[in-house]
């Protein structure tokens, strides 16, 4: 019998040196959805974000519908972005992210099925949750919690044939493997998603604080319709939102009060979650060996070098 995968340990939410880690081998590695070209409207307006510590704002510069720009926060630097053929704009928050192409060779033939340039920007709102970004992520990666967290969703999405499938750096979610172009669900490693369905768009991002119990949740929405049909739509999906962070602010208390520490992940249902912890684990090892071989080199040649914070070897997946 195949062995099954274990789930990262409690302390790796709960850790700030770990985070640190988790900083440098995933988040400046990593490319990040900022939204479709209608977030970007007006000529010379700018939307600011921050992402691990890092602060971008993009403007689009002129009336040209693809003139759209990402820059460091104090305006000097141009950051590397990618504007898909349909409209979807990404970023990297350093120099250390692979090309595009390479972080996501086989995304364009998903994002190809939606003109993202037809969705009407309509509203945007963040606030903090008490819990770590994996947590979240966690949650947003399998449905075996949705029909008893989300009952209104899973009316119109029954979970009985949810299925998740891994590419590199991405998830599809699929309610139904029949019905594959019933709305289009992405997760994009290692902290943003976007949900298309019902008429509209959301996307949001789970942005680690520099306290790993804190995260900071951005949701973007957009909708063909304005007035009433958008506020339906809105107070949907806003539902399924709160009922997942008040879920992972439960699960954080547990991580932190050590009545969870470790646990099997279901080699069926939590396939998604599997994916990316996997994918975090290996980053985050990789990562430490690097830097444990910089301090011994620098030891040995007499240099002064100063440790990062020592961490506890992370547990075997």
């Amino acid at each position: 019998m195949a062995s099954l995968t274990k789930t990262l340990p409690a302390s790796w939410y709960c850790s700030s040196p770990l985070y640190q880690l988790e900083r440098r081998a995933v988040f400046m590695k990593a490319w990040y959805l900022l939204g479709p070209v209608t977030r970007f409207q007006n000529v010379g307006e700018e939307v600011d974000y921050e992402i691990a510590q890092i602060r971008l704002t993009v403007r689009r510069n002129s009336k040209e519908a693809r003139d759209i720009k990402v820059y460091a926060s104090d305006q000097s630097t141009e950051m590397r972005s990618h504007l898909t053929e349909t409209g979807l704009l990404f970023a990297t928050i350093s120099a250390h992210a692979p090309s595009f192409d390479e972080f996501f060779p086989d995304l364009k033939p998903l994002l190809a099925t939606v003109d993202f340039t037809r969705l009407p920007y309509r509203r945007s709102i963040k606030y903090e949750g008490n819990f770590n970004w994996k947590t979240m992520v966690d949650g947003y990666q399998e449905c075996l919690h949705c029909q008893y967290t989300h009952p209104s969703f899973s009316v119109y999405y029954p979970p009985t044939f949810y299925t998740v499938y891994n590419h590199k750096n991405f998830s599809q979610h699929v309610a139904d493997p029949n019905k594959r172009d019933d709305g289009l669900f992405l997760y994009f490693f290692p902290n943003c998603t976007l949900n298309v369905y019902g008429g509209g768009m959301s996307s949001f991002r789970v942005c680690p604080t520099e306290k790993p119990g804190v995260t900071r949740m951005e949701f973007d929405y957009y909708h063909m319709e304005s007035g009433d049909k958008f506020e339906e739509y809105f107070k949907f999906v806003r539902q399924v939102a709160i009922e997942d962070f008040e879920l992972c602010e439960k699960a954080q208390e547990n991580l932190e009060k050590g009545i969870y520490t470790e646990g099997i992940l279901n080699p069926v249902k939590e396939t998604g979650v599997v994916f990316y912890q996997q994918r975090v684990l290996d980053l985050v090892c990789s990562q430490h060996e690097k830097e444990k071989c910089l301090n011994s080199s620098h030891m040995a040649s007499g240099n002064k070098y100063v440790a990062r914070p020592r961490l506890v070897e992370p547990a075997a997946s």
